[in-house]
């Protein structure tokens, strides 16, 4: 899905534009084994001057060292560990960071939900380790008690000995900070073992491949994300009526994220390209360090993923934390929230 919503950016740029952008696909298929070959491509024969990616957060963390060293852009629109952004000033991401996103999850679980006693089933990567770790900390200084904290693998099938321990725990929910795969065999092998509580995920559920995968069972979770628009966006509707007429299937929030994304490369791309000498024009060596400080620079950028600040301490992008619900194969934000002075705030 972001693959697809970052060829369209370039599509739309290429198709106005002089300088003709190339898109280099690579797919690491979510392991750092296939990371690490790819990025030594894109770096050594590629010369790639950015990259929108990667999806995954320990894919994320293996090549950001890379990123940094040869002075590539990397701007994720979905890798959401937090120490990702403190690996140098060439990494970027126009996502919500998990830290974030876990705390004002956590305020909002005790503060507003009123639960105080959650059960955690997490994967054991960067993603989601990172949350589940992040959640508890703030669940508990706030009060509450984590009744059980177990984890699984990324690609299993089954979970019914984690969630057999957690239903003699008796939580008032599960949270599960994990992707759809794994999500659907958790909700569906709970109600399977009759452990009946509310169902609480991360911006890992945005995925709608989750009501294809477990249907109407997939109802009622609440999550949280990158808080969305409240006003109506002309350039935002535009994006999706564009997409779903190419790819047959709406985008989703991280495919909003790497189109943005991708537009931003692009721009602070061709602001070099067209401040350059006619020789770096010729040889396609343009200044590096310009283009990270283009990039650096994006403020109130209007999205079809929001407005866009990057922080100036950090390439973290600066996001309002969205509470959704699931409700007929669609996802509705019930509120959104930011944190001021370590108090939950409303954003209205």
């Amino acid at each position: 899905l972001m693959s697809q919503a970052v060829k369209i950016a370039v599509e739309e740029h290429n198709a106005k534009e002089k300088l003709k952008i190339q898109l280099i696909l690579e797919d690491d298929e979510g392991k750092v084994e296939k990371a690490t070959p790819a990025i030594e491509k894109l770096a050594g024969v590629d010369k790639v001057y950015g990259i929108i990616g990667p999806v995954f957060s320990s894919c994320a963390l293996a090549i950001a060292p890379k990123c940094q060293t040869e002075k590539i852009v990397m701007i994720t629109p979905s890798s959401t560990h937090k120490a990702l952004t403190s690996v140098g000033n060439y990494i970027f991401r126009n996502v919500l960071s998990d830290e974030l996103q876990a705390k004002v999850f956590a305020k909002y679980v005790f503060k507003k939900l009123k639960l105080k006693k959650i059960a955690i089933l997490h994967l054991k990567n960067d993603y989601s380790q990172g949350l589940a770790e992040d959640f508890r900390t703030e669940f508990e200084k706030l009060g509450g008690k984590i009744v059980a904290f177990e984890s699984g693998l990324q690609g299993d099938k089954d979970f019914k000995t984690q969630l057999t321990k957690i239903k003699n725990a008796n939580p008032e929910a599960l949270y599960m900070p994990n992707y759809v795969a794994e999500m659907a065999q958790i909700i569906e092998q709970s109600k399977q073992l009759g452990l009946n509580v509310k169902f609480l995920a991360g911006d890992g559920y945005s995925n709608p491949e989750i009501f294809d995968l477990i249907g109407a069972n997939a109802n009622g979770v609440i999550f949280a994300n990158s808080a969305e628009q409240t006003e109506d966006s002309p350039i935002r509707n535009e994006f999706i009526e564009k997409y779903e007429k190419k790819w047959k299937v709406k985008p989703d929030s991280f495919s909003m994220n790497a189109y943005d994304s991708a537009k931003i490369l692009i721009e602070a791309i061709e602001k070099v390209y067209n401040e350059a000498t006619e020789q770096e024009k010729k040889s396609l060596t343009l200044n590096r360090d310009k283009i990270r400080d283009y990039v650096a620079a994006t403020e109130n950028y209007n999205g079809v993923s929001g407005n866009i600040t990057f922080m100036k301490e950090k390439g973290d992008a600066i996001k309002n934390v969205g509470i959704f619900i699931a409700e007929n194969k669609i996802y509705r934000q019930l509120e959104a929230y930011t944190i001021k002075n370590d108090e939950l705030v409303e954003v209205k």
